[in-house]
């Protein structure tokens, strides 16, 4: 059953991000496990969540506030990316900054196209 957030590209671009970070994840040190790789994972995996709590409310505006939890999430990623680059963890973060630079986009955009509806 495909629900309303299944067409939503920010959410399918969330989801491209998870696997990535899980990906990257799995070659850090095992010291990481439940530190900076449990917590990329957490905020990996609360962002296309949160899109889709925000999809099933009733409301424009709860949808904007989920929205909002789902690109906080998305710059904790960010920054985590950073400090795993920096301590040696992720060699190459290029293409996962680019993703996260693409669900900035989309978020923005979903969250421009909602606020203009409601006006």
């Amino acid at each position: 059953m495909r629900r309303k957030h299944h067409e939503l590209q920010a959410w399918q671009l969330a989801i491209q991000l998870v696997k990535g970070i899980y990906q990257i994840t799995a070659s850090f040190p095992a010291s990481e496990m439940y530190g900076l790789s449990a917590q990329m994972r957490r905020s990996a995996v609360s962002i296309p969540s949160n899109i889709a709590e925000g999809a099933a409310r009733n409301t424009t505006k709860e949808f904007l506030h989920f929205l909002g939890i789902a690109r906080g999430s998305l710059s904790e990623l960010e920054t985590q990316v950073v400090i795993a680059r920096e301590l040696g963890f992720i060699v190459d973060s290029e293409s996962i900054e680019k993703l996260i630079d693409d669900a900035f986009g989309l978020l923005g955009g979903l969250i421009n196209s909602l606020r203009a509806k409601e006006q």
